[in-house]
């Protein structure tokens, strides 16, 4: 879904008369391809006798993966996939050449396999990777192009993986912990919250050099679940300049959850790449000779339980909340042009992003023209938005940033408590743009939002 670029240089150089197609089964099905995340675990040291093991090993991963937060609750976001690939020995290459271990470590071993993956990759022992990752992207392109992150599983039995474009993990102890930590810097953009070392270190969602409790990106966690601001020690006990959340995160220590601030994450990103809305009836003129009633509905991916919340409006006037469809009679519509929005947002107490309901909000919109001969046509739209405000609080300048998949602008009035307007100001898609409120008392602001004159988020604003 997200890899059209990488696949389209691929295919440019791919010579599809001598490209290999390999047995692929889905393990795990939700969705349409297009409207979930889609795994995809390709076997790697496994001959074609052993295809039944690794769909077993592969199967395992998966449960794993499903049964912890927030996967569990995310579960019907993702579709999955195996890639039988055949290797003509069983195992990984184990040269024996890491330097931080004393070697022989473990018995040095070679095999022949597809992807030629090897431990004691950059001169660590438990680092599973291969340098053929073309290989990787040619297996992917010519089999599943659909992908959206690929897990390489090693039939081996020592432990070792890494993460990066594609996730790598063994077949031994701990192999779906491994898999699963992988997946949080592959998939979802997760730091080590052991020290990766100076290379690696970087701002990021779980890592950073900011100790300011009000400033610090997981602000809104402090104190709670565990979450504090937790400095890095690297392998000699010596206190390095970057800080975590959690002192024992999945993503430092595996057989531990995932804390807040990585579940966060993942969920974030679930929503980039995912919408909610899995379909909507009516398309765009469906209704054949359309009567009253007139019944609208969402097909929602929904979280378990449900966190989802539904506000739909007609005509920029409340309609109804939370529901899945509404039914339109006559006296509902006005003659001529009449809106009917539904604005969708995940209000999961997992997400303490402030103001979340305009960081991704998504809304389906049929317009209804009404004439005293009846229904004349109905249009529909969907479309995908973000709204951020920043700084939040502020002395005297207040940025609003929009962008939309429909290329739609943004009108945005900032309302005082008891109602009234006291500036208005349009948007467009893609654009960033500054607002003076240095006169304005100090106090809290609304700022509604209005995208085709329908309110589809307000935002708290506080002036300092």
């Amino acid at each position: 879904m997200k890899n059209l670029l990488l696949l389209f240089v691929l295919f440019l150089n791919i010579n599809y008369s001598n490209a290999q197609i390999f047995d692929v089964e889905s393990i795990k099905f939700s969705g349409d391809n297009d409207k979930r995340i889609n795994l995809v675990i390709i076997s790697e040291g496994y001959q074609t006798t052993e295809f039944t093991k690794f769909k077993t090993d592969a199967t395992n991963f998966l449960d794993d993966l499903f049964m912890q937060s927030p996967f569990a609750e995310y579960t019907d976001y993702f579709n999955a996939y195996i890639i039988k690939v055949p290797s003509n020995e069983s195992g990984s290459d184990h040269p024996g050449t890491a330097t931080d271990v004393t070697e022989p470590a473990s018995p040095i071993t070679t095999a022949d396999t597809y992807f030629n993956t090897s431990y004691d990759s950059f001169n660590i022992h438990r680092l599973l990777y291969t340098f053929n990752t073309s290989t990787i992207n040619t297996v992917l392109a010519n089999n599943f192009p659909e992908y959206d992150q690929a897990i390489v599983l090693v039939n081996s039995d020592e432990y070792g993986g890494s993460g990066g474009v594609h996730a790598f993990t063994s077949t031994g102890a701990s192999a779906n912990e491994i898999a699963i930590h992988e997946l949080g810097h592959s998939l979802f953009d997760l730091k080590d919250e052991y020290y990766p070392g100076d290379a690696l270190a970087a701002e990021a969602i779980n890592m950073t050099q900011e100790t300011n409790t009000s400033l610090v990106k997981w602000k809104n966690w402090i104190g709670i679940n565990g979450i504090g601001i937790y400095q890095y020690l690297d392998g000699f006990g010596t206190p390095k300049p970057w800080y975590r959340p959690h002192e024992t995160c999945k993503m430092r220590y595996l057989g531990f959850d995932f804390c807040a601030v990585c579940t966060e994450g993942i969920i974030e990103k679930i929503h980039d790449l995912v919408s909610p809305i899995d379909s909507y009836a009516p398309v765009s003129n469906t209704v054949e000779n359309p009567s009253f009633p007139i019944d609208f509905s969402l097909s929602l991916i929904k979280p378990i339980p449900n966190t989802l919340e539904t506000v739909w409006t007609l005509n920029a006037s409340n309609f109804a909340n939370n529901i899945d469809d509404v039914s339109l009679i006559e006296t509902d519509l006005v003659e001529g042009t009449n809106t009917l929005t539904a604005v969708t947002n995940d209000a999961s107490t997992l997400l303490k992003v402030d103001n979340h309901e305009t960081i991704h909000v998504y809304t389906v919109t049929w317009t209804i023209n009404y004439s005293s001969l009846g229904i004349e046509d109905i249009n529909s739209l969907v479309n995908n938005l973000s709204i951020t405000v920043y700084p939040n609080p502020t002395n005297d300048i207040v940025n609003f940033k929009f962008e939309n998949s429909n290329n739609l602008d943004l009108k945005i009035d900032v309302v005082s408590i008891d109602g009234k307007t006291l500036k208005s100001l349009l948007v467009s898609n893609y654009e960033t743009q500054q607002v003076d409120i240095s006169n304005l008392s100090t106090g809290i602001y609304i700022a509604n939002c209005y995208a085709n004159n329908v309110l589809v988020a307000s935002k708290r604003l506080v002036k300092q």
